[in-house]
């Protein structure tokens, strides 16, 4: 696999079609394996650039601490290595995280940002939900939350993705094989750098173009965080998908590409 060495650590890393540059940025966990379902659609019309973050998949998993201007440095430094000087980014989840920090932190690299199923602010972001499954109260119980397993963190977040009971029965069985392979400090750390994100009250720099997509049904992430982002960056558009999930990116993966495609190629 494509290796790059940025910002002191080695990331491996796709690039698919050909046109405008497209960064993809995956959440919490995931590698850039999970963007299955928007290659094909996307590499038709752009240069789509995948990667592993820092602490997961074929990347290097360097001790932390972490932080998503941490990960937005990498990103960066890829682009760099890859001599794309601007280009579109998409963030889901944690990965909207690291797209607010590059949009904040680098505005001249941006073309158009797109912001899904994430949050500007911790203590604001989650459903009591996904507390409930950690096994905390809320977003205050900063000292039980670092505290949690990656195996802990992992599942819950399996288990809250999908809202299609298949769905989630067949998540909940590979979980439990790929559990194994977890790698523990790397999840932790990207864990914590989720916890300690806080945009809130700089996105009204953001200058790129901005969509912020969610589903109404996320049991992960508060639909109503995205609101809040649209709410605060100047001019942006929030869609909200009927019935999504978290990852609605794959469970609803036809509205989703339909969504961004027409966003990213209207001129």
């Amino acid at each position: 696999m494509p290796e790059a060495y940025v910002n002191g650590i080695n990331m491996e890393y796709d690039v698919e079609g050909k046109g405008e540059p497209l960064v993809f940025i995956m959440g919490l966990g995931g590698s850039r394996r999970s963007w299955i379902f928007q290659k094909r659609a996307f590499r038709k019309y752009f240069k789509v650039i995948t990667f592993d973050n820092r602490g997961v998949g074929g990347s290097d998993k360097p001790h932390g601490p972490y932080s998503t201007a941490i990960m937005a440095d990498d990103t960066v430094g890829l682009m760099d290595y890859l001599n794309i000087e601007k280009a579109h980014v998409l963030g889901v989840s944690m990965g909207g995280l690291i797209a607010q920090e590059i949009a904040l932190n680098y505005p001249e690299r941006v073309n158009k940002l797109v912001l899904c199923c994430t949050f500007a602010y911790e203590p604001e972001g989650h459903t009591p939900e996904y507390y409930e499954g950690l096994g905390v109260e809320n977003a205050h119980s900063r000292d039980a939350l670092r505290c949690l397993s990656a195996r802990k963190i992992m599942a819950n977040d399996y288990s809250l993705a999908f809202n299609n009971r298949l769905m989630r029965i067949v998540i909940t069985l590979l979980s439990k094989v790929f559990a194994r392979a977890l790698p523990e400090e790397g999840i932790s750390e990207q864990f914590k750098a989720l916890l300690n994100h806080d945009a809130l009250d700089r996105l009204y720099m953001i200058q790129a173009p901005t969509l912020v997509i969610t589903g109404n049904n996320d049991r992960i992430i508060k639909p109503e965080s995205s609101a809040v982002l649209a709410g605060r960056i100047p001019d942006a558009k929030l869609v909200r998908v009927e019935g999504g999930s978290h990852a609605f990116f794959i469970g609803k993966y036809a509205r989703f590409n339909r969504e961004v495609l027409n966003f990213l190629r209207d001129s």
